[in-house]
């Protein structure tokens, strides 16, 4: 038994210095982490969206009404054109795009300058009135009746910004800010109606009735304000890699917008 005990010894010993010699398996191990991706050069990609606009359409209005109340008692004294007829609005909205850019590498650091668009729909509308009676210091009586609308569509978006990461075996987590930059379709309409009344008025101008409406439009007007967010790149193999990221967008439009967006894509590093 003694002898069988000791062959059984000798034979693992010898496998496990077979095993030693293998060169798959030493060091298997020991090596440490993954060896750290090249993300340095340029990249292009393409890229698919999907989120929300945030739009605060409160104030749209305010100047279009102003404009037509300047110089009368009902606004100098009850601010019409100040009424907050409109509100904030949500919508979801999808789009498609690209990238491009260019990364430096130290180490594990990378830092880099890229373009990112998207074309697709983001915006919305709103709508909204408020009556009110009160006298103002002529004497008269006032009925008034203040109507908006307001629409923004953005078909196209993008941002210039500089990306800050970490390489981290095939992963590249980064964040970024930058300009966001687009062209919006932006419609606007303020009415403001109603009727006056001072039985001590001079003849014919007892009753007042008044009715009066503006409009603007701006077709493919140019709108800016700042980027951020956060993303990550994945390297697959020969510079292809997949993208995943959350960008947020603000705009400095005549309605308050910014647009949230969460996007998958897939680039290429030459």
């Amino acid at each position: 038994m003694r002898r069988v005990v000791l062959g059984a010894m000798v034979l693992a010993a010898a496998q496990a210095a077979h095993a030693a010699d293998l060169p798959f398996l030493r060091g298997a191990l020991s090596d440490g982490p993954t060896p750290t991706v090249n993300w340095q050069g340029f990249y292009v990609g393409g890229q698919g969206a999907y989120g929300s606009s945030d739009m605060n359409f409160t104030n749209s209005t305010q100047g279009l009404a102003a404009q037509m109340l300047a110089l009368t008692t009902i606004e100098s004294e009850n601010q019409v054109s100040k009424w907050p007829i409109l509100s904030k609005q949500s919508v979801h909205g999808h789009g498609y795009g690209g990238f491009a850019g260019y990364n430096w590498q130290w180490d594990d650091v990378v830092l880099g300058l890229e373009a990112s668009y998207v074309h697709g729909t983001f915006g919305g509308s709103d709508s909204g009135s408020m009556g009110r009676s009160f006298t103002t210091s002529d004497g008269y009586t006032n009925g008034v009746l203040y109507q908006g609308d307001a629409a923004i569509n953005i078909k196209d978006m993008g941002s210039v910004r500089a990306r800050a990461g970490y390489a981290w075996g095939s992963f590249l987590p980064y964040m970024f800010g930058g300009v966001s930059l687009g062209q919006a379709d932006i419609i606007r309409t303020a009415s403001v109606s109603g009727t006056q009344v001072n039985p001590a008025a001079a003849a014919g101008f007892q009753t007042i009735n008044f009715s009066d409406s503006l409009s603007t439009a701006q077709h493919g007007h140019f709108i800016y304000g700042y980027a951020g967010g956060l993303g990550v790149d994945m390297m697959l193999f020969s510079g292809l890699f997949l993208r995943a990221e959350w960008e947020y967008l603000k705009f400095a439009a005549p309605v308050d917008t910014s647009i949230n967006t969460v996007r998958a894509g897939v680039g290429y590093k030459f």
